[in-house]
This record gives C-alpha cells, sequence and structure tokens, in this order.
C-alpha cells in the first residue's frame, strides 16, 4: 500500500552476547528506542538477540519484525556479539536501510564498566559493506553524550526516501520557454529516486476553472483582502483571476494526489490566459501545503519535495540575478510560500512586459542560515549539489521591465560558504531550492541511502 502520510518509522533490535548479564543488555536498549520515541520516531521492536547456539532468538527476532512495516532497520549493539547472530537478523531486511549503532560503557563504583560494544560494530562494519548493505555507522563515545539526534537524523533521511519512492508530481505543460535545464530523464528519476511526474494540459485547468462557482471566488477573494497586505488597490478582475487559477490547481491537485507541483508559466498562463499566475500560486500555498516552482521546472520540483520531508516545512524556489565574490543575489520574479515570509504576505498589482496584471507577491523573506540545494543531472546520473550560507537582507534593487513603479522583489543576499567561484563550477541551474538551517547533514544521509552523489 502506498503511504502518504509523514511519519519516521524504524524496526528497532538490539544485540548482547549469550554470556553477558541479560540486564546490562535491556536497560541499554530500552533507553535508545526510549530516547528515539522521545523524538517522535515510530518503532517496531523486538527483543534484544543473543548468540544461542540454535539461533532461536535471531529466528524470533525476523518473525516479530517482518510482521511490522518501516522504512529503517535499528540494529543496536549493546555488547560483543558473534557476526552471525546479526546477520542472520538483518539479512531479510537487506532491501531497507540499516542503522548500525554501536552503545557505549557506564560508569559505576567509582571506575567504567563496557560490554565490549565497539567489538560488536567493528566486527560487523566490514562485513556489512561487503555484503550490500545500505547502512549508516554511528558509535557512541565513551565519556561523551549518546548520539540520539544523529540516529533520528538518519531514520528521517531513510523515511524521506521511503516517500520518494512513490512520490506523484504534477506539471501542466513541459519544457516552459524551451529550455533546457528543465528538462529530465523520467526512467532514471524512477529508478533513482522513486518519484514519477505526470503531465496534464493547461486546457484542463481552463475547463477547471469555468466550474469554479462564484461563491467559491468570492470566498477566495475575502480571505486574499482580509490576510494580504496589498502595496496598492488592483485593477478590477486581477485578484479574481488569481483565486480562479488557485481554485482551477487545487482541484486538480487534489484529484490526483499530487505531492509536488510545477507548471507551464511564461508560455502557459501568461501567454494564453493573459496574467501573472504569482497570486494564484500564492493563495495555493495558502490552500495547500504543497512545494510548487514554476516553469516546468522538473529537478527544481523533485528537490523541493526532498528537502520538505527532510526539514517538515515546503521550501521556496528562488533564482539567481547577480554573484559577488562572496555571495549571490537571489530572487523570485513572481511568489514565495508563507512559510519563508517575515511579516505574511504582501502583493503589489503589476505586470511584466506585454504580460497582463497580476498579483506579484513581493513579501519580505526570512534571513539566517540557509542551505542551498539543487537536484541536476550530470553525465547520465543524478547529483545533489548543496551549499550553505548565511541570508541576509539585500541593498534596495529591481529588476528591468517592470511597470513602474518596479517592485522590489522577495530576495536575498546569500553569502556562500567559500567564495562564490566554487560554487559557479558546479552551479546546476537557475532555480536552487532555499532551506533554513544548515541541512547539509541529513542530504548526506539522504543521497547516501538513495544511492545519489553528493557535490559540495
Amino acid at each position: 500500500m502506498i503511504r502518504k502520510e509523514w511519519k519516521i518509522r524504524a524496526g528497532f533490535v538490539g544485540f548482547g552476547e549469550v554470556n553477558t548479564p541479560r540486564e546490562f543488555i535491556d536497560g541499554r536498549c530500552r533507553t535508545a528506542a526510549d530516547e528515539l520515541k522521545k523524538r517522535g520516531v515510530e518503532l517496531i521492536e523486538t527483543a534484544p538477540v543473543s548468540d544461542d547456539p540454535e539461533g532461536t532468538q535471531a529466528q524470533r527476532a525476523v518473525e516479530e519484525l517482518a510482521r511490522g512495516d518501516f522504512d529503517a532497520l535499528v540494529v543496536c549493539i549493546a555488547g560483543w556479539i558473534p557476526t552471525w547472530a546479526v546477520i542472520k537478523v538483518i539479512e531479510p531486511f537487506k532491501h531497507k536501510p540499516i542503522l548500525l549503532w554501536g552503545l557505549s560503557g557506564w560508569r559505576a563504583n567509582g571506575h567504567f564498566v563496557t560490554t565490549a560494544d565497539q567489538a560488536g560494530t567493528t566486527a560487523l562494519r566490514a562485513p556489512m559493506r561487503e555484503m550490500g548493505f545500505r547502512f549508516k555507522y554511528l558509535v557512541n563515545k565513551k565519556d561523551s553524550a549518546p548520539r540520539y539526534e544523529e540516529a533520528v537524523r538518519f531514520l528521517r533521511a531513510a523515511s524521506a526516501d521511503a516517500m520518494m519512492r512513490h512520490a506523484l508530481i504534477g506539471m501542466s505543460g513541459y519544457r516552459d520557454m524551451r529550455l533546457f535545464g528543465t528538462l529530465y530523464d523520467g526512467n532514471l528519476l524512477k529508478k533513482t529516486i522513486g518519484a514519477e511526474i505526470e503531465h496534464f494540459d493547461l486546457l484542463e485547468i481552463q475547463e477547471l476553472i469555468q466550474s469554479i462557482t462564484p461563491e467559491e471566488i468570492a470566498g477566495g477573494a475575502e480571505k486574499i483582502r482580509k490576510n494580504w497586505k496589498f502595496v496598492r488597490e488592483p485593477k478590477e478582475g486581477t485578484v479574481e483571476n488569481s483565486v480562479r487559477l488557485a481554485l482551477a490547481f487545487k482541484k486538480k491537485i487534489l484529484e490526483r494526489g499530487y505531492d509536488a507541483f510545477s507548471f507551464c508559466d511564461v508560455d502557459g498562463v501568461k501567454k494564453l490566459m493573459k496574467f501573472a499566475p504569482a497570486g494564484a500560486l500564492t493563495l495555493l500555498h495558502d490552500e495547500l501545503d504543497i512545494p510548487s516552482v514554476p516553469e516546468n521546472d522538473s529537478y527544481g520540483a523533485v528537490t523541493e519535495l526532498i528537502m520538505k520531508h527532510l526539514t517538515g516545512v515546503a521550501p521556496a524556489y528562488m533564482e539567481f540575478y547577480e554573484f559577488t565574490e562572496k555571495s549571490a543575489l537571489m530572487g523570485v520574479p513572481d511568489y514565495v510560500p508563507a512559510s519563508v515570509t517575515d511579516g505574511g504576505i504582501t502583493v503589489m498589482p503589476n505586470a511584466f512586459g506585454s504580460f497582463g496584471e497580476g498579483l506579484l507577491n513581493v513579501s519580505k523573506v526570512k534571513t539566517g542560515p540557509v542551505t542551498l540545494v539543487r537536484l541536476a543531472q550530470v553525465n547520465g546520473e543524478l547529483v545533489l549539489h548543496a551549499v550553505r550560507g548565511e541570508a541576509k537582507t539585500p541593498e534596495t534593487w529591481e529588476e528591468a521591465g517592470w511597470a513602474p513603479p518596479a517592485p522590489q522583489l522577495p530576495s536575498l543576499e546569500v553569502f556562500l560558504e567559500g567564495d562564490s567561484e566554487k560554487f559557479l563550477a558546479n552551479v546546476m541551474g537557475q532555480h536552487y531550492i532555499v532551506t533554513y538551517g544548515d541541512n547539509m547533514a541529513i542530504l548526506r544521509d539522504y543521497a547516501e541511502i538513495a544511492g545519489i552523489r553528493m557535490i559540495s
């Protein structure tokens, strides 16, 4: 069954040698499992396994774990354990990501006590690698804090990978402005990440627009005027155009169960419907918690969905306008979701070139530490390019071509880790996905699980 709800789900099994007092194994495995659950992980658990000669404990663990549905398996090594006992348990789950996690000893009566946890993990790491298991090796260090957050991060990445294996992304049209950088290889995408992109014609949206009732239009317009700040009063019909398009897109998305969305912007909505769709997409983000990117940006939409699963927040796309030696000026000539705004949604009725008036989103954008990410195709393989940065409010600037007075687009000046030349040597397109915080570690976990090369 395809799962749509987002949860971090893992199997959990502990190990310890048959001659080690059981209370030293059971208690510490119980603590580790409870700490994971405190951090939001749903666990399918089985009791710790030892190397009993008949292998009955290993067989019991396999049977109990097999009854559950989980995305990764936590192999919690709480003491020395002969390798065969672990392999017997995990072999049936070889298709799942595994966390090989070694616990550490404790202090009692003025001295340190150990059950040789890392004898167990070091005996396992190389054989598991040679046998082709996909796993992360995590070791608690003597006299250091247990690495619970790192364990949860890996499990979140594993559940994100599981969600992406069944992701369906909707796309109205294809190859806006005849861009090459927005094309994709459907077979490669399905093989590597699992996501599928479903295309539909803008005519379907036009037909859905005709089905939007006057009551729905009035309700959407009231919501916009109540919740958004207008720089100036729009022309008659501008707000209603945005509402109609947003509700039509929403109906299509809900009907098909899309996890992310892209659309033909310049050669689609603007050319055929004669108005800019920025207001409609801003409203769509108010209505649905769904990642979206314009211009039929295939890999951009996939990147957004990956990052939503990894961070829990639908991110924004931005494009590059200028570079300095240390920074990139990034902005969007249309919309950003409310999740990245600082102070709520602000819109400015405006037109660009020959396109009719739309509700341009001119909201102020949050600053702070960011991670810029893009999925791309290089020589027949998918790669993730990512870099950390510090986002600041840029100086006042404008993009030429907007009807005066020119808008201040939603934008950031991102001071990159390293100089801009290092980033430019690998830049994969004009659109990058902006996520807040340092997300490099969880990206590496995801890339390792999915089998994607990461460039940073």
